[in-house]
C-alpha cells in the first residue's frame, strides 16, 4: 500500500476513535463529492452524464460541497463527477478542505489540468487523481476521444514536475487481459512513476451506454490473480490494502460497507452508494439512519451480484485489517516499504 506515512497514521487514529473511543457502528472513510455532473467526455462506461440539461448545467456552491464533508466528518474526500475542473470554483472547494486538513483527490480526465494547474497549490494533503483506463489505444476507445492519452500523460508529467502528488485511477472491463493491466501499471509505475495507484472492475452501472463489457466475480477474479502474479502486486505503488488485493484475486470474500464511502451530490447524499441510486437525503447522519444497509451486497440485492467495486469493499477490507493485529502488522510493512521505495 503506498499511501503516505503521515496519511497512513492520521486515517489510523481516526478509525481507533470511531471504533474504539466513540464506539460507532458505521462511520465515513472518505466522502465521494460530485459538485457537478457536467463532463467533456462521454466514456462509454459511465453514466453521469445521462442526466437532463438542466441538472448537467448546475454547479454546487462552495459552502455547500465544503460543508458537506465537514458534516460527515471523514479524514478523506475524492472530488469528482462530471469531470470537477469544469466547476469555475474547484480551486476554491480544494483550499478550503486542504485548510481544514482534509485530504483531497480530485479526480480528472486531465483534458483541463495543464490548463487549470496554476490555480492549484502542492500540499501534502492534495492530490490529483488521473483516470487512465488503459495504454493509448485502449484508454482513448474507453472515453471515446483520440488523443486523451496522450494529454493526460502531458498532464501527469507537468503536475509531477510542479511538485503535486498525483495518482491515477484505472477502471478495468472484460475486454481487459492480464497483460493489458501489467502493462499500463508497469507504464505508470516505472515511466511516469506516478505516487500511487487505484484499480477497479467496472461495476455494471445502470445508465451507462455500453452494457456489455462489465466484469463478472469470477471473471474478476481470474484477471487480478493472473495480472499480480511475478510479483507485480508487490513492486506496484498501489493504493489499496492488502486484504482489498486478496479481495480481489479471490483469496478472501467480504461484505460490502458502502456507508464507508457515502456519496455527495447536487441532488444530496446518495442511497446506497455512487453507483446505485436509491434514492437522496439530505443529510449523512439521516443516510445512515434511514437506509437498510442490510439489503445490500452480493446475494441480497440482484445489482450488486457483480460489484467488486472498492467503493463498497476497500472499507471493509480495512475495517478487518484493523480488527486484526497479523493484518495490521502486515499492511504497516508493506507502507514502510513502498514509502522507502519512493
Amino acid at each position: 500500500m503506498a499511501m503516505p506515512l503521515r496519511q497512513t497514521i492520521r486515517v489510523a487514529s481516526y478509525l481507533f476513535e470511531q471504533k474504539m473511543v466513540r464506539r460507532r457502528e458505521k462511520f465515513p472513510l472518505i466522502v465521494e463529492l460530485e459538485p457537478l455532473f457536467a463532463c467533456n467526455l462521454k466514456c462509454e462506461g459511465c453514466g453521469k452524464i445521462q442526466h437532463p440539461a438542466g441538472v448537467l448545467k448546475q454547479r454546487m456552491p462552495v459552502a455547500q460541497a465544503v460543508g458537506a464533508v465537514l458534516e460527515s466528518g471523514a479524514p478523506m474526500v475524492s472530488i469528482a463527477g462530471g469531470e470537477p475542473l469544469m466547476h469555475p470554483q474547484i480551486d476554491e472547494i480544494v483550499r478550503q478542505l486542504v485548510a481544514r486538513k482534509k485530504y483531497v483527490f480530485l479526480c480528472t480526465n486531465a483534458l483541463l489540468l495543464r490548463k487549470k494547474i496554476d490555480k492549484f497549490t502542492p500540499s501534502p494533503y492534495f492530490a490529483f487523481t488521473v483516470h487512465i483506463d488503459g495504454m493509448r489505444e485502449r484508454h482513448d476507445e474507453s472515453v471515446a476521444k483520440e488523443g486523451t492519452f496522450d494529454e493526460a500523460v502531458e498532464a501527469i508529467k507537468e503536475a509531477k514536475r510542479r511538485g503535486f502528488r498525483v495518482t491515477t485511477n484505472s477502471t478495468f472491463f472484460n475486454t481487459d487481459t492480464p497483460q493489458t493491466i501489467v502493462e499500463v501499471l508497469n507504464f505508470l509505475n516505472d515511466d511516469l512513476q506516478v505516487d500511487e495507484m487505484m484499480l477497479s472492475p467496472a461495476y455494471a452501472y445502470e445508465k451507462a451506454p455500453d452494457q456489455d463489457h462489465f466484469l463478472g466475480v469470477e471473471q474478476t477474479r481470474e484477471l487480478f490473480k493472473k495480472a499480480f502474479g511475478d510479483g507485480n502486486r508487490r513492486r506496484w505503488r498501489l493504493n489499496h490494502s492488502p486484504l482489498f488485493l486478496d479481495f480481489l484475486e479471490g483469496k478472501a470474500d467480504f461484505p460490502c460497507t458502502a456507508w464507508a464511502i457515502p456519496n455527495y451530490s447536487l441532488f444530496g447524499w446518495q442511497r446506497p452508494c455512487y453507483l446505485m441510486a436509491d434514492g437522496y437525503v439530505p443529510t449523512y447522519q439521516e443516510l445512515i439512519d434511514k437506509t437498510d444497509w442490510d439489503k445490500y451486497g452480493r446475494g441480497k440485492d440482484e445489482r450488486c451480484d457483480n460489484c467488486m467495486a472498492h467503493c463498497g469493499y476497500e472499507p471493509t477490507a480495512v475495517l478487518a485489517t484493523m480488527g486484526s493485529l497479523k493484518e495490521s502488522i502486515r499492511a504497516a510493512r508493506e507502507t514502510v516499504a513502498s514509502n522507502r521505495a519512493k
